[in-house]
């Protein structure tokens, strides 16, 4: 099989090493750290030959580039412009979200002339509160907060178009939750859905959860508090009536619906969807899938997922972001990289591709979110160790990364 995937981030280059174990793959345009496992190539996707089209980020999936492929008579992994509503409109998903009768936060919607409602909205309810553009914002349009001037502030400049532009010109405002979070990818072939690897992610930039959102700074999988029962109620109560809702809109998902959920004390609460692999939960998640990764995508794209659910490893992996100097709000780039093949040669370490270039021969700085760092162990502890090993040998002028990626889940075993 010729599987081609699209996009050039870390969450694409663990998809093309998947991938790549029983299949051909093709990327486009890819990284350097792709070029390793896979062909790149600086073609548009509808140039590209392949029997299986992969899309990895959210803003193709929004843009209708699914649909475009299929139209084509091409078979792809990835919903189409309808379907990808639940990531580009978070006030669309909410509406989903209460007509399939899922459990989420509180909410209401604003738009730019809603200002003095959403202002007394949030007057109205004990903090803390979550302000969140409706638009895509690279998982940076997230303000929770326990002081109400802080959430005031936020929602003026986003409903004035001042930060985001468009995408922040409709707000959803929730009420905060506590408790755990949780990742949950589930497969979905229009009809069927299967559970993959349940991971966490770390969204803030800073140790403890300190700072502004990011697009992710490490994740972890297996998660110990989402065992097969928890796992099991988020398919029943949340993944099944969402595609269920779907249908009745006429929606035929196929590809990843991705839950993000908070375990509170009264129970599973669905705080996003989105619509693909999550970045930097794909690189916990894809090495754990011990199962030929190209047969079971293609048969969720073609619209019959294979009977059972793909084999996973029980070996645990945990994955931390090394990112520019300046993310997540102005990221420098250009700052040569040093000692990732040495990383990636230690035991159970993998090197994850995220935001780089090759100037003259040598790997460069050239995004926000440089490389993800993948430990892989039989527990958490040992994983968590290797990938903080493999971190201590890379280097880049003003690198920075979170310490404390899966320190709490280890601390506690």
């Amino acid at each position: 099989m010729r599987v081609c995937v699209v996009g050039a981030g870390g969450r694409e280059h663990a998809l093309a090493a998947g991938l790549a174990r029983t299949a051909e793959v093709v990327c486009t345009p890819g990284n350097p750290g792709i070029a390793a496992v896979a062909e790149c190539v600086e073609l548009a996707p509808e140039a590209v030959d392949a029997d299986l089209y992969v899309i990895g980020p959210e803003v193709p999936l929004v843009d209708g580039l699914a649909d475009r492929l299929r139209a084509s008579g091409r078979t792809v992994l990835g919903p189409g412009a309808d379907g990808a509503r639940l990531e580009g409109s978070k006030a669309w998903m909410k509406g989903v979200l209460v007509e399939a009768g899922v459990p989420t936060a509180g909410h209401a919607v604003f738009g730019p002339e809603d200002v003095a409602a959403a202002v007394a909205w949030l007057g109205d309810r004990p903090g803390p509160w979550v302000v969140k553009t409706d638009g895509l914002a690279a998982g940076k349009g997230v303000l929770v907060t326990d002081s109400r001037e802080e959430a005031v502030d936020d929602v003026r400049a986003k409903l004035s178009g001042a930060v985001f532009a468009g995408a922040g010109r409709v707000v959803v405002i929730e009420e905060g939750l506590t408790g755990p979070e949780l990742s949950v990818l589930a497969l979905c072939d229009g009809r069927r859905a299967i559970a993959l690897p349940a991971a966490q992610d770390f969204k803030r930039v800073g140790d403890g959860d300190a700072g502004p959102n990011t697009g992710g700074m490490g994740a972890y999988s297996p998660v110990p508090v989402a065992g097969d029962d928890v796992v099991a109620e988020v398919m029943e109560r949340a993944v099944a009536p969402t595609l269920a809702a779907l249908r009745r809109r006429g929606v035929d998902y196929r590809g990843i619906l991705y839950a993000g959920l908070m375990l509170t004390p009264e129970g599973l609460r669905v705080l996003e969807y989105n619509v693909r692999f999550g970045d930097p939960e794909a690189e916990v998640v894809v090495p754990r899938i011990d199962d030929d990764l190209a047969a079971w995508l293609h048969g969720a794209a073609s619209g019959a997922l294979p009977a059972g659910a793909p084999a996973v490893s029980s070996d645990a992996c945990v994955t931390v972001v090394m990112a520019a100097g300046g993310y997540p709000v102005a990221p420098r780039t250009g700052a040569v990289i040093s000692g990732i093949d040495a990383a990636g040669a230690l035991p159970g370490v993998d090197v994850f591709h995220a935001g780089t270039a090759r100037i003259d021969g040598c790997p460069v700085v050239a995004g926000g979110r440089v490389l993800a760092v993948t430990g892989r162990g039989p527990d958490l502890a040992i994983a968590r160790s290797r990938a903080y090993a493999g971190v201590g040998r890379i280097r880049f002028d003003g690198a920075h990364f979170r310490t404390d990626i899966a320190q709490q889940e280890v601390s506690r075993t």
